[in-house]
């Protein structure tokens, strides 16, 4: 099969012929028709994420079952699936009360640990396969349907973490990124008021046509005094912060109302300050989101499928285009997300 190769960090992927996987017990093979092209990944490309090399990276897939091996249920030949990105156990107790993420034998993740989806085809253990709703055109729209896993089913999971509901204001901080333009379509479509936080006008546009009601420049404004500005000094009622640095997460803290909710994503890993006296006074809540449980990838696909949100996918190529498009990726030109076409 067609393969592209990372050898090593920090060096261009080789476009190859490496030998077609084979299905063992327990485990499945598909065709891939689409690989989303995200930062995650890039990361991994640029050396900021470690991982065993040579590798083939990519995890957003949209495909189709070619082989099971023996003792697979649930899977059949022609399937249309995608794949979990955490290669989680399936059978811990966070794993059996959905909290895959915190799997207490994670076998690390698909793309880093195990080869991934820029190849045509992509084994992984059965129980990492989900199978695609039958009313979803995944033929149609393969580029869509694989961004679903992270894209959609991340910010969709952040609005149950957070609890946000109809009449609220939530403020996205990176609303401009990959996953932040998909919170701020989310929190629309969930009746919120979205303020999206960002910098540049090409970035901050494309939230308004996301859905943001307001805009926040912070290359232009105060952060928190714009918030405060915007609710009437009362501040917001959600803070979603994609970029989690230091100085976004203080402004977030500082910018939220009572009863208000911060919710962090992001591997910034920077200290963090605030006042304590405020949280308590506020009955405010600082949250930790990691990644989506199988059941928010079952219920953003179901969004898809009725077509009541839809991916931004802006940069769509072909395999022997993927160098180009990870450099447009690195120096964050990328609206929505990008994908490759495989299959």
């Amino acid at each position: 099969m067609k393969a592209l190769v990372l050898n090593a960090p920090k060096t261009p992927f080789e476009l190859v012929n490496v030998p077609d996987p084979v299905a063992g017990p327990g485990e499945a093979v598909a065709r891939v028709l689409a690989c989303g092209s995200g930062l995650t990944i890039q990361h991994i490309k640029a050396g900021r994420i470690t991982a065993k090399f040579p590798r083939i990276i990519g995890h957003e897939i949209t495909g189709e079952i070619v082989a099971v091996g023996a003792g697979v249920s649930g899977l059949a030949i022609g399937d249309g699936v995608t794949a979990y990105y955490y290669l989680n156990c399936g059978h811990c107790r966070p794993c059996l009360t959905n909290f895959e993420p915190l799997c207490e034998n994670s076998g690390g993740n698909v793309g880093i640990s195990c080869d991934g989806g820029y190849a045509e085809y992509i084994k992984l253990p059965a129980h990492i396969f989900l199978k695609l709703p039958q009313t979803l055109d995944y033929k149609a729209h393969p580029a869509e349907v694989g961004v679903v896993t992270d894209a959609l089913a991340t910010p969709y999971k952040v609005l149950r973490r957070a609890r946000v509901k109809a009449g609220e204001t939530v403020a996205v901080f990176g609303a401009g990124g990959g996953l932040g333009i998909h919170q701020v379509m989310l929190a629309k479509w969930a009746r919120a008021r979205v303020i999206a936080v960002d910098r540049g006008s090409d970035k901050l546009d494309a939230c308004r046509k996301a859905g943001a009601d307001e805009v926040v420049d912070v290359a232009a404004n105060n952060v928190v005094q714009a918030l405060l500005d915007l609710t009437n000094g009362k501040g917001v009622d959600v803070a979603i912060d994609y970029v989690s640095s230091t100085s976004t997460l203080e402004a977030a803290v500082k910018a939220l109302g009572r009863h208000g909710r911060l919710v962090t994503l992001g591997g910034a890993g920077q200290p963090v300050s605030f006042a304590s006296l405020n949280l308590m006074l506020n009955e405010q809540e600082l949250l930790g989101s990691r990644y989506v449980t199988r059941s928010d990838i079952f219920d953003a696909l179901e969004l898809v499928a009725r077509r009541e949100v839809w991916p931004i996918v802006s940069d769509i190529r072909r395999l022997a285009d993927a160098e180009a498009l990870h450099e447009k990726i690195e120096q964050g030109k990328i609206i929505g997300r990008a994908a490759l076409l495989i299959g």
